[in-house]
Order: structure tokens, then sequence, then C-alpha cells
């Protein structure tokens, strides 16, 4: 009887607090809408107070979904005027006496893309009109972007006797839809330069300037115009202006982590740890010293209760498939890839951005402390950008059936079924282009010391990929205190050490996968007692694995 009462209380208490906390903000971008709703707000207006005291033109690079237009709407509230949105914020005392402004804002991830130039054009046009209604101008007769831009400043200053705030969200966003398409590219730059140029011919005009996108592209005629914007994007202050730090996930998210827990069966502190391995880690500092998670990622996750590859689908997953094929690159090739300091500092052109510039700006990529006397590196910030990659390549080399054979991998793990498993991994082998490939490996193993082959490193890569795709935790060169194994995997409680040989030209395959194995024995068993041990050897010639030893 006692339990029976204790459960109708912890019951009716769990029912108290889902209606009175506040409710998580997936996919809501306004902040009028995310303090009015009821929804968590992770207090950035510290952040916003200090640059308006500070400057006056500043843009933020950081990739897609991670907070950029909350920050554009907050800034939009601030001028706006909109005291009683900020009760309790830190901004809310700054607010008491914050001089009001009228507020031009553009999204350019709302302009259509799929139209032509012709489409693009009467895109902004639309988008200038709707600002124009919004603040009671009337605009002078003309169709083309820049006139209009330039029309709305001027006007709105007349109109109102202020000088204006201007609020560009994503402004690259018409502009990187084309990044395998230079032709277009080239056109869409040519409309965004004579458009952006109007902020530098309206300069007296204008009080503060907030500029969001990906990156940094030269000839977009935001950098080549203005005088200097404030670049913050890797500025240590202004480093947790977007994204949730740890500590703000424990403040702002207590109820959701007990509950999260309490339905995976873990303690709190377990699943702290869990998160930071699959959402943690994109650094936007030259110090490397933030590590920040994934908003809209970490949103879903205590949604679903479920890690899950949530972030690769909000955007355009297909461009990257396509840019990394038509690329040849591979996943491996950019683990704790050396860069210079200078890396992502200055405007560069999309067409020209090397790949990990690209990836590094889209969000693939994120910054680590140098290794092998690099000043900086790059590296997947976590195992959901990991894993999300390792999907689109496999799924590029895998063109049909892919469920089935992502199914069959993870099956012949769990039944500790080796054939099967070479079976699948032979499949994807026969798949890769190997000559395409083939530079990336040597450009690898030369930027990183390797001391594998080419070979080696092209064979092993590609498999971890595919496994990491299936959805298999699995880690490259574990270290032990007898060195390092080539693959570890760990499936629903299933471990194998993998140990991976090539054997050339006039080499017997059945000994060098002897030799794996015992390798394996030799040196790794002792650490892992309970795992599978595996050694593999690929022939060469015949580019797959022709021989085991288990």
């Amino acid at each position: 009887m006692f339990f029976l009462i204790f459960f109708v209380i912890l019951q009716k208490k769990l029912l108290v607090m889902e209606h009175n906390r506040l409710k998580l903000p997936v996919g809501i971008q306004r902040f009028e809408e995310i303090r009015k709703g009821g929804y968590i707000y992770v207090d950035k207006t510290k952040n916003l107070v200090e640059m308006i005291r500070k400057g006056k033109v500043y843009f933020l690079a950081r990739p897609r979904r991670f907070g950029k237009s909350v920050i554009v709407s907050t800034l939009e509230a601030m001028f706006s005027g909109e005291k009683e949105l900020f009760k309790g914020l830190y901004a809310e005392e700054f607010m008491e006496n914050f001089e009001t402004s009228p507020v031009i804002r553009l999204d350019m991830s709302g302009v259509v893309t799929n139209s032509g130039i012709d489409g693009i054009i009467e895109s902004m046009v639309y988008q200038i009109k709707k600002v124009s209604i919004k603040l009671d101008i009337s605009l002078c007769e003309s169709n083309l972007p820049g006139i209009l831009f330039d029309n709305l400043i001027s006007t709105a200053y007349d109109k109102y006797n202020k000088q204006v705030v201007v609020l560009i969200d994503e402004y690259d966003a018409p502009y990187t839809d084309f990044v395998n398409d230079t032709v277009m590219a080239d056109k869409v730059r040519d409309v965004l330069r004579g458009f952006y140029k109007q902020l530098k011919a309206n300069e007296e005009y204008i009080r503060f300037i907030f500029i969001t996108g990906i990156s940094k592209f030269a000839k977009v005629g935001v950098f080549s115009t203005l005088n200097n914007p404030n670049d913050i994007s890797l500025n240590p202050e202004y480093a947790e202006i977007c994204g949730y730090t740890e500590e703000e996930i424990i403040r702002y998210f207590p109820d959701y982590i007990e509950e999260t827990a309490s339905k995976m069966r873990i303690t709190t502190d377990e699943l702290v740890i869990k998160m930071r391995g699959y959402y943690n880690g994109f650094t936007f500092d030259r110090d490397c010293k933030s590590r920040l998670y994934n908003p809209y990622s970490t949103l879903r996750f205590f949604s679903e209760k479920s890690f899950s590859n949530f972030w690769i689908h909000t955007g355009k997953p297909k461009v990257i498939a396509d840019y990394l094929k038509n690329r040849y690159l591979t996943v491996e090739e950019f683990r704790m890839f050396p860069v210079s300091d200078d890396f992502a500092g200055s405007p560069d052109e999309m067409d020209k951005t090397t790949p990990e510039g690209f990836l590094h700006q889209a969000g693939y990529l994120t910054l680590r402390p140098g290794t092998n006397g690099s000043e900086l590196s790059l590296d997947y910030p976590n195992t959901e950008v990991l894993n999300s990659m390792s999907k689109l390549l496999t799924q590029n080399i895998i063109t049909q059936n892919y469920n089935i054979f992502e199914g069959s991998v993870r099956s012949a793990v769990v039944s500790n079924n080796i054939q099967n498993f070479i079976e699948s991994a032979n499949y994807i082998l026969s798949c890769i282009p190997y000559d395409d490939f083939k530079n990336a490996a040597k450009q690898s193993v030369k930027l990183t010391g390797n001391k594998l082959t080419v070979q080696e490193w092209l064979y092993r890569s590609c498999i971890i990929a595919f496994l990491r795709a299936c959805g298999i935790v699995t880690f490259a060169e574990v270290q032990t205190n007898a060195g390092r194994s080539d693959i570890m995997l760990s499936h629903q409680g299933h471990i194998w050490l993998i140990e991976l040989k090539v054997a050339a030209k006039g080499e017997s395959a059945k000994s060098k996968a002897e030799e794996a194995y015992r390798q394996i024995e030799r040196k790794y068993a002792k650490a892992y007692p309970e795992a599978l041990w595996v050694g593999l050897a690929i022939d060469d010639e015949k580019r797959e694995i022709t021989d085991f030893r288990v």
C-alpha cells in the first residue's frame, strides 16, 4: 500500500513539473515567441550589450542552425524597445534607457534559389518590400534589389529622423547554394555585390549593422565595401555567443536531463558524459578553449530522448555529398588536419576555398589545438558530425539498397559473423574509385606524418567510414600501453579489435592475416580481453579482403 501511495504522489509530482516547466524551443527562432510562449531561453544578451556599447559594424560566421537567427531576432527586439521581453535577463537594466531605432531586418536564407537568377532577384525585391510595409514606407519604382535597398535605408532615416539599424541574417545563403555550380555562383555574387555595397553608400544613415553567415566571401560586397567590419567569428570574447556550453545545458535544462537519464536508465552524470561525446565539441576561438553544443541537435535530443544525427538533415546534405564526391574526398583525411593560425581569418572565394576551408565554414570541421608542429588543427567536432559525414560518403559509394546493407553490417557484428562482415566490407571496397581517392590518401599520409602506406590508409579509412555510417561506434588507432590498434568497434555490447594488413603483389594474404592477429594478441588483447580479435588481410591487386584470422 505504501509503495502504491508513493507511486501516485510521484506521478502527480511529475505531472506538475511537466505543466510548470518551460518548453523546448525546437525550431523556434523568434526571440519574442520564445519569451512569451513559455520556452527556455539561454541568456546571451550580455554579449549583445557589449557589442552595442563597443562598436557599430559586426560580422559573425557560424554554421547553419547554430542560433544565429535567434541572436538577430534578439537584437531586433532590443533596438525596437521591447523592454518587457528582457525582464530577468542580463540586458534588463540596459534596456531601461536604451534609445530605439527603425530596424531593417533581412533573412537571406529565405531568398528563393531554384528559379534561376531572375527568381533570386525577384525574391530579394520581395524581401525589401516586406520591410518597407512594416516600416510604413513607400519605395521608388524599381525592380533592382540594390536600388530598393538604398531607397529603403535613406527613406527610413528621413521618415523617423533617426539612424537605422540593419540586421542581415545568412547574408551568403543565396551564394552558397551554388557551391557545386560555379557559373551560377558568379551570377549570384554579382547581384549580391550590387546589393550589399549600399551599406557603405548609406553609412551616414546607419546606426548599427550586424551580419551573419557561414563564412567571409571576399567579392560578395560585404567585406570589400564596408570599412573593416568587426569580425567577431573567432574572437574569444564572443566565442559563446551562439550554441550552448555544458554549464548552460546543466543550468537551463535540469528537468530534461533528469527525465532523459531516467528513460535511458543511467545517471544524470552518465548522460552528460554521453552527450558531451555526441553533441559537444564546436570551437570558435583560436585558443580552442570554449567547447559548444549545437543548439538544434541538443533540443532535438531532449525532445526525442535518443542519440541520433539530427543536424545533418537541417540543411542540404546532397550539396555536401556532391561536394565530397566531386572532389574525391574521404572522411579520415580531415582527422587532426594541420592548418596555420590565420587559416580562418581572411575572406576568400567559394570556388577557391580549399576543401578543409569549406568544410570548416559549413560546420563539419572545427578548430583544435595544433599537432606535429602546426599552430592549429581541424577535426570533426563530435560523434554526430563524424557519423553523418561517414554516412554521406558511404551513400555516395553505395547508391542502391543502402538500408539493407546497413542492417546486414550491424547484424554481422551482433552475431560475430565474420564472413558476412567481410562480404559487406568487400562490397564497399569494390565500389570505391580507388585511383580517384588515392591522391587524398597520399596527401593525408604526408600531412599527418602517418606511418601507414597509402594503400593501408585508404582501405582502413573507407572501412572505418562505412562502420560509422552504419551507426556502429568505431575508433581508429586506439591507444594502449603497447601501441595503437587499427580499429576498435562497439555495438550492443559486442567489441571487436581489428588489425588490417595489406598484401602487396607477391605477398601471402594468409600470412598477413596471421600477422595482424598475432599483433592484436601480443599488443592489445590484455587491454580488451572481452573483445573479438580480428586480423584482416587485403589483397592489393584484387582490392578486397581475401583472408582473415579470428
